[in-house]
């Protein structure tokens, strides 16, 4: 049987980040992609210009309705944007057997644009961090949810014991954004428990990399799928994100997509 995933996230008519882009990169990994849409947005790759919250009933219909048919292997959460959001969908998964779940907390689009309001972030530690299995949080994401700037090893792992105790047991803070240090190297630390392994891939100077962490985030899920132990599937997503960033598509007149079709893994279990 062919591998099923699930995505609830929101919708970018740009085509490189949220729904769009974790359905590429399903198909992309060989894994069967379902949605659950919490928002559609007005956005291109020079910024977001609306967002529309679609009604707490229908995502939670969504839910059931993938519940109801798809045997979902793993999972990821994206974009929740208000706390009524989270807590309708941390309510609806409970009642699913959706497998293993990633996390990632997407706070701020880009661009610069606020995806996650700020009276939602105690409900998306209260809510969602005790049921993700793999969160995946960038920096300023990581130092709004633990008040830790991470800048090194010592940094990330206080960082990681903060959200530890919020219950999550693999996390991934993704260094990205060290790039503005002169790094040639993009720097990812995973927690696994008390054990820290540091994952580094060479770093390009590009300014297409709209979606990178919806990609990355839902690549770890069809890995996860496949039948994937948690690292390696974080290991394989670290290299298929490089792959999709070092070779650029350049749409867009500001931060373009990552490029999906340079994902391409068919060898799906």
């Amino acid at each position: 049987m062919t591998k099923q995933v699930l995505t609830i996230a929101g919708s970018d008519s740009g085509g490189g980040a949220g729904i769009q882009a974790d359905l590429k990169t399903f198909q992309m990994r060989g894994v069967f992609g379902t949605s659950v849409i919490t928002a559609v947005t007005a956005q291109n790759t020079l910024g977001v210009d609306d967002i529309h919250m679609i009604s707490l009933e229908n995502v939670a219909a969504q839910i059931q309705s993938i519940g109801a048919d798809f045997d979902i292997s793993a999972y990821k959460i994206g974009m929740l944007g208000t706390a009524e959001m989270i807590e309708c969908v941390a309510n609806s998964v409970k009642k699913q057997k959706f497998g293993t779940l990633v996390l990632d907390p997407v706070m701020v689009a880009k661009g610069g644009a606020p995806l996650l309001q700020e009276s939602a972030l105690h409900a998306l530690k209260r809510e969602l961090l005790p049921l993700a299995d793999i969160i995946t949080p960038n920096l300023p994401e990581t130092e709004m949810l633990t008040g830790v700037a991470v800048h090194d090893d010592a940094s990330a792992e206080r960082a990681a014991r903060i959200l530890r105790d919020f219950g999550v047991q693999h996390i991934v803070i993704k260094g990205g954004h060290l790039g503005n240090s002169g790094s040639l190297k993009c720097r990812d630390w995973v927690f696994s428990g008390e054990t820290m392994t540091v994952l580094e891939q060479p770093r390009f100077n590009t300014r297409h990399t709209h979606g990178t962490g919806c990609t990355f985030s839902a690549c770890i899920v069809a890995e996860l799928a496949k039948g994937k132990d948690i690292l390696s599937a974080i290991s394989l997503s670290k290299q298929a994100i490089t792959d999709a960033i070092s070779h650029p598509i350049g749409v867009g007149h500001g931060h373009g997509a990552v490029n999906h079709w340079a994902m391409a893994d068919f060898q799906a279990a």
